[in-house]
């Protein structure tokens, strides 16, 4: 199912004003990584990127080309736990945050 030009505005309106937003885009997404969920965190990053800072700028912060990184993040991507890690690590410096795991029950 495709997502309408609507729903992508509203997400950039949203991440371009709300940085609780973007953080909560970025958290979210290493959550579904740790939970196995990984195309919801793909779903998250790509969200995240088109919002923000976009593949060209993350691409010169990763060292990977914007076409691999797209590609990575798409829904029949299939990045190496290196590469996952660098794009998060990248957002995350880029948002300015940090995260961490804590263990619930």
């Amino acid at each position: 199912m495709a997502l309408t030009r609507d729903f992508k505005d509203t997400i950039k309106a949203r991440a371009e004003n709300d940085p609780e937003f973007r953080t909560g885009l970025l958290t979210e997404a290493a959550e579904c990584l740790l939970n196995d969920e990984v195309d919801v965190a793909k779903t998250l990053l790509r969200d995240y990127v088109n919002a923000t800072l976009g593949f060209q700028e993350l691409a010169g912060m990763t060292d990977k080309k914007p076409e691999s990184l797209m590609r990575m993040l798409s829904a029949k991507g299939n990045p190496s736990v290196g590469n996952i890690s660098k794009v998060m690590a990248s957002l995350r410096e880029h948002e300015g945050i940090t995260l961490h795991v804590h263990a619930g029950a």
